[in-house]
């Protein structure tokens, strides 16, 4: 048993300072994490890794939810904390194309003269949000499989890792997700 996992361990049972003790241990993954997922983002996005990372720790180890989550593993933590980003990136998102917040405009940035529309990225992260929500439901494994590798950024090693699987697998069932969610994401473009 690694000590994130007995750290998580005494973290279910109660041991408020444990969770002071897994934050150094996991902090450097999880901001490596993050910022491979905010390379991904828009250029307007606001939110930083370190406040990704932190967001996400509050999630997954804040005392209101202790209760709540038994970690089976390193790799279930580490699930969870990619599920974790995810849900705070499509909320980020959906806060920016809010009406309330001027979601309806796009942003324009200003140089010597010329406009540069940068818009879309948000769209795009709710669309995938809705087709891996859909996916979910009817293959739980490959939703988290593509959080892991889309959203957490772990490699093809990793992620069979993390879910006990083999690399072979992770590979196959990483190429059909894609094209998976890309039809999905495709017959929603065409709903509209």
């Amino acid at each position: 048993m690694t000590e994130v996992t007995q750290i998580l361990n005494q973290i279910e049972q109660g041991d408020a300072s444990a969770a002071s003790e897994l934050l150094p241990l996991v902090y450097a993954e999880l901001h490596k994490l993050a910022t491979y997922r905010m390379k991904r983002e828009s250029s307007d996005q606001t939110l930083q890794p370190t406040a990704l990372v932190h967001e996400a720790y509050m999630r997954l180890v804040g005392t209101e939810n202790n209760d709540a989550i038994q970690w089976d593993s390193r790799g279930h933590f580490f699930g969870a904390a990619a599920e974790a980003m995810r849900r705070i990136l499509v909320e980020n998102a959906r806060r920016r194309q809010s009406l309330k917040r001027g979601g309806q405009f796009a942003r324009y940035e200003i140089t010597e003269g010329d406009a540069i529309i940068h818009a879309g990225d948000a769209e795009d992260l709710l669309d995938l949000d809705g087709a891996l929500t859909r996916l979910a439901d009817e293959e739980p494994e490959l939703a988290k499989l593509v959080e892991l590798r889309y959203f957490a950024g772990l490699s093809v090693g990793e992620t069979a890792e993390a879910l006990d699987i083999s690399p072979r697998t992770v590979k196959r069932n990483w190429a059909f997700a894609r094209a998976w969610l890309g039809r999905q994401m495709h017959k929603d473009e065409e709903a509209r």
